[in-house]
């Protein structure tokens, strides 16, 4: 199994983090088929996220981000790649968004269930054995 560990310090507030956090737990979901859960704390939210071959959360604070997740044992070849697309993602969105806000009620919440899978890919047809 491999480890990835990311901390990014920011000056956002928990406002716009927590927003930062929603819309990371909605591209994850769409894009990698993730099931994420966001439990809202006073101080610091979590967004749990879990797949086939991955689990970990983003522990989403009023000036840092840490996300941990563990990998797979397939997965754990790609561990290079997948951290650097996801810090790649996660930069992105603390550059998109430090000019925005974004409200939250204080309670437990789970960001969309419902996940499209991927279409089934279809084989080619074996071939009878020659005699």
């Amino acid at each position: 199994m491999a480890d990835i560990q990311i901390h990014r310090d920011h000056q956002l507030g928990l406002e716009k983090a927590r927003k930062i956090a929603w819309d990371w737990a909605e591209e994850v979901e769409s894009k990698l088929q993730m099931a994420c859960t966001v439990i809202e704390g006073e101080f610091s939210d979590t967004v749990e996220f879990t797949r086939s071959g991955v689990s970990g959360r983003l522990v989403v604070a009023a000036d840092h981000f840490d996300l941990q997740a563990k990998l797979g044992f397939l997965l754990g070849a790609f561990s290079k790649s997948i951290e650097a697309e996801i810090t790649k993602n996660l930069d992105s969105l603390l550059g998109n968004q430090a000019g925005e806000g974004a409200g939250s009620s204080g309670k437990a919440k789970v960001a969309k269930t419902a996940v499209a899978k991927p279409a089934a890919k279809k084989l080619p047809a074996k071939r009878p054995a020659r005699k």
